[in-house]
């Protein structure tokens, strides 16, 4: 995001600006490899001008983020009403709409570097962030104290959601839309395994379909694999060369 010409701003357009400036480059970079000289270069102002904003670097660098991690939280929020397979994808949309529209920002949110190392406030970032997903998954879900292997499936689906889309940055290669349904289909799996082992998630999974119309996504993954024929996958099924 290089401006390439100084303008006068209020302070508040300044700091946004210096923020978007900020997120940009380290989305793409290293952040110890962005200066101080590289972020007023790409606004197009003094590096004195910069320091008025943000005392150091690292103060813009956490800044950024926390910007980045506010906005992708507050796309994280979907009220509790209808089915729960349309629930999540209008989450999961907003989720890639944030991906899309702020890519930089979502890779630096989760790439960082070493700032976001140990546990800083950049890592607190991106940990706030997933704790308020796992949050209103249970929310959802209707579930106030998930048990050991629920919460282990609704974190391990986090973590899918957000490596799938930072690949997915990289290139692009598979439809957004694609990418949306199958998570969405992966929470129906992973909620439907993980059920055969724990009487509370068989529970939740009960509970999820019951309210499912026929044509949602939850139910068409889970009654489409239903139906596989008996022998399907067999190594007898299988045809070599």
């Amino acid at each position: 995001m290089t401006t390439g010409v100084r303008r006068r701003m209020g302070v508040e357009q300044r700091r946004e600006q210096l923020i978007a400036v900020a997120l940009d480059l380290f989305g793409h970079r290293p952040p110890d490899t962005v200066s101080v000289d590289d972020i007023a270069t790409a606004a197009g102002i003094s590096r004195p001008l910069v320091y008025h904003y943000f005392p150091c670097k690292q103060s813009l660098y956490e800044a950024a983020l926390r910007h980045a991690a506010d906005e992708l939280t507050a796309r994280l929020a979907e009220p509790c009403e209808g089915p729960s397979g349309g629930r999540l994808a209008r989450a999961m949309r907003r989720y890639f709409d944030f991906v899309e529209d702020c890519g930089p920002g979502f890779a630096a949110l989760l790439r960082g570097g070493p700032a976001m190392a140990g546990t800083g406030p950049s890592c607190a970032l991106i940990d706030g962030v997933r704790q308020a997903a796992y949050g209103r998954l249970l929310t959802h879900l209707g579930v106030r104290e998930p048990s050991p292997r629920l919460e282990l499936l609704l974190r391990s689906w986090i973590s899918l959601a957000e490596s799938t889309a930072l690949l997915w940055l990289d290139g692009r290669r598979v439809p957004r839309g694609e990418l949306e349904r199958q998570l969405t289909h992966a929470f129906a799996a992973l909620v439907a395994v993980s059920a055969a082992y724990d009487e509370e998630t068989a529970a939740v999974l009960v509970r999820v379909l019951g309210d499912e119309p026929a044509e949602g996504p939850l139910r068409n993954l889970l009654t489409g694999a239903a139906r596989l024929p008996a022998g399907a996958g067999q190594p007898s099924d299988v045809v070599i060369g």
